[in-house]
């Protein structure tokens, strides 16, 4: 078998490069593609599925919940499942390795069972996941249970809850968060809430339960049912069966320790490093999300290692804590343990990781393409990388595509927003999503072993061929051209901001961006040729630093003051954010002039940052997810802070609109909405002129490299 594969390996090599093994050029690409095809067949000779998958199997053991699982922020699964991989990166040979403490609020969720008698008075047990929540029934506890649909402010008319629990139905991919009714259901005087999806996610199975981040706060009790068990249960109380036994253990502490764990393979330079990653807490066993992520980072690892590859860069292996979830009673309450690592346990990496590479799900074919998710910066360059990944019979048939901008759902955007150029496997906008995703059954029925064999071939071989670039291929202009077709030009003019300019430096920018690519491009060309030739590196490596310092230092620039969020947590301009706010005003305004509240509300309204929320909450649970944002000091932020660009309060107008209906007086309202459209029209003029002095200053850094 392994004569066969390096038969096999040689052939594939010969094709995959410009340059043929049987021929005998001279040239330095011709002699450099010789040197790296070495490289990369040691790495695929000894990368191993199997290594991959036993890690992400181990990980499984560790729980908090003996019959559901988790390993979450903190706990006691966590510590030991990063006590397991701190022993394993020692035993595959990694160096410096060490347990990088950081702070966030732990979350022990012990247990949470439900008895009920079903329509026939039979007892029936049903074991509910968990949120982040302090509760503790200390045993069976008796409550009254009541149905109140989907836990919005009209389905608690004429019902009292207090002291109660509460079930409720939900669909958090298109209707809202289960912050929402859940804090709606406490100010009610509920005892806690529980709810079982209703589309959107777990579809796999009407046994599936689902586990989100909270959002929220610890006060708020929720949990999760399957919605099998929840039928029942619905039976039960049409059937007037509506006495419970809930026996529920679930612990938030405030501010407590937890660890990433570090791993290295020290490379000529000590300096610059490239960083892998992949968080090892998970719901449930997590065999995707995110076991069998880790394992495939510690298989690239190992094979590097076993290889005997010499890096240029010190190549970083981080097993990061406190993804799903690390921090109570924020919105951006997820990727903790990453934006901790980087700005507070290892500062020292922001301008010295030359990038990070992340793992999300990689053990599942969600698309017949395989998609990187990359910051702009670096689309090109893994465009024309891509092309060097051997494929794997079986899966991504249609190759690899590279998609821009990251988003905020994995840890690389905390890497990225940062200041350290990441890029991930992609997994959003798949199938999985609705399905297993943070199920019980994303478990080892999911695993897909030649997906896993592709990404362990398509990462690791990026890796080696990043390390042998002398210079960070942040390519600016794809930036630049995405600034410049998210522009309404026609909005924009009818409202006198100064977006011609902001076109016009744009352009400059990409303009001195392809120069400085020139320059990129012949230091890392000098760059092979002395690795060829034999020749000293150490000049060509004292200029790529000094390079490399500046690029980096334009990316985190460009990153703090180009990306900002939607109240749904998108990335975007600056400027989109009051263009989407005055296209929704202005139709809503002319369609209300008409009479027609109903298509203002359906169709237009709700789009203005959160107010699709004032139409289903009251105005306190409306208010406080709203000043939990607008008002948090930045440490609860996190990767979030000072990126929601502004806050448009439309909820009594949108209530006195549904109160009035088609085909009343809206002189009051229509006041509102031509007030907030000349507030907005005021704040796209000032985005647009803080983006003309951004990029401004991008130019001013961009001409000092070029």
């Amino acid at each position: 078998m392994k004569k066969r594969l390096k038969v096999l390996m040689s052939v594939l090599f010969c094709i995959l490069f410009v340059v043929g093994c049987g021929q005998k050029g001279n040239s330095v690409d011709s002699k450099y593609s010789e040197i790296q095809e070495k490289d990369f067949k040691n790495y695929l000779e000894k990368v191993d599925t199997e290594y991959a998958h036993k890690i992400a199997l181990d990980l499984g053991e560790f729980k908090q919940n003996q019959e559901l699982g988790y390993r979450t922020a903190g706990s006691s699964a966590e510590y030991e499942a990063g006590k397991y991989l701190e022993k394993e990166m020692k035993n595959i040979g990694l160096t410096e390795v060490s347990a990088d403490e950081i702070r966030v609020d732990k979350w022990e969720f012990e247990k949470a069972n439900l008895i009920f008698k079903d329509k026939s008075g039979n007892e029936v047990k049903s074991v509910l996941g968990g949120y982040q929540i302090n509760f503790d029934t200390k045993g069976e506890k008796e409550f009254d249970i009541v149905y109140a649909g989907k836990g919005t402010k009209d389905d608690y008319e004429n019902i009292d809850v207090t002291g109660k629990l509460v079930l409720l139905d939900i669909n958090q991919r298109e209707e809202w968060w289960v912050n929402y009714p859940t804090l709606q259901a406490h100010f009610k005087g509920a005892a806690a809430v529980i709810v079982a999806q209703d589309g959107g996610y777990s579809e796999v199975d009407d046994k599936a339960l689902n586990a989100q981040d909270i959002c929220g706060p610890d006060y708020a009790p929720v949990f999760s049912i399957s919605k099998a068990d929840r039928n029942v249960l619905k039976e039960a109380i049409d059937n007037g069966n509506t006495k419970v036994k809930l026996d529920a253990k679930s612990k938030v502490d405030f501010d407590q320790k937890t660890y990433n764990y570090i791993g290295k393979i020290e490379g000529k330079d000590k300096d610059n490093i490239i960083v892998y990653s992949a968080h090892y807490d998970a719901y449930f066993s997590g065999l995707q999300d995110n076991s069998m992520a880790v394992g495939l980072m510690m298989s690239i690892a190992k094979a590097m290692v076993e290889s005997g590859y010499q890096p240029d860069k010190t190549i970083v292996f981080a097993a990061l804590s406190a993804e799903e979830w690390g921090v109570s009673n924020t919105r951006y309450d997820w990727s903790t343990g990453a934006y901790r690592q980087i700005n507070e346990a290892r500062p020292e990496w922001i301008g010295n990781a030359l990038l990070d590479i992340n793992f999300e799900l990689p053990a599942y074919e969600h698309e017949t393409h395989d998609e990187i998710r990359a910051i702009y910066e670096l689309k090109n360059y893994l465009t024309d990388f891509s092309k060097l990944v051997p494929k794997v019979d079986g899966v991504y048939k249609d190759g690899i595509e590279v998609v821009a901008p990251l988003r905020t759902w994995s840890d690389d955007f905390s890497f990225a927003t940062s200041g350290i150029p990441a890029l991930r496997n992609d997994f959003q906008d798949s199938e999985f999503m609705k399905t297993h995703y943070h199920t019980q059954m994303d478990d080892k029925e999911t695993y897909n072993e030649k997906a896993l064999k592709f990404h362990q071939n398509l990462y690791g071989l990026l890796g080696i061929y990043y390390d042998k670039t002398a210079v960070v291929p942040l390519d600016f202009s794809n930036r630049m051209e995405a600034l410049k077709e998210s522009i309404n030009a026609e909005m924009n003019k009818s409202e006198g901001t100064e977006y011609k300019e902001l076109i016009a430096e744009s352009d400059r920018a990409i303009s001195n961006a392809k120069e400085v690519m020139k320059k990129v491009e012949k230091l890392n060309q000098d760059y092979k040729n002395a690795l060829v030739n034999n020749e000293p590196t150490d000049e060509i490596l004292k200029a790529s630093k000094e390079l490399n310092s500046k690029l980096l230092e334009t990316f985190k620039y460009a990153e703090s003051n180009l990306v900002r969020l939607t109240w749904e947590d998108e990335p975007i301009f600056a400027h989109q954010n009051p263009q989407t706010n005055i296209e929704a005003l202005s139709n809503s305004k002319g369609l209300i002039e008409k009479g027609d509240v109903t298509k203002a509300l359906d169709e237009e309204l709700y789009k203005v940052d959160n107010n699709w929320y004032a139409y289903s909450f009251d105005k306190d649970v409306f208010e406080y997810f709203t000043n939990y944002v607008i008002n948090a000091e930045k440490g609860k932020l996190m990767w979030g802070a000072g990126k929601v660009v502004s806050h448009r309060d439309l909820y009594d107008l949108i209530n006195s609109l549904q109160e009035k209906g088609d085909g009343k007086e809206y002189s009051a309202e229509l006041e509102i909405i031509s007030k907030s459209i000349k507030e907005e029209q005021e704040i796209l003029k000032q985005t647009v002129a803080e983006e003309l002095k951004s990029v401004k200053e991008i130019n001013n850094l961009l001409e000092s490299i070029k």
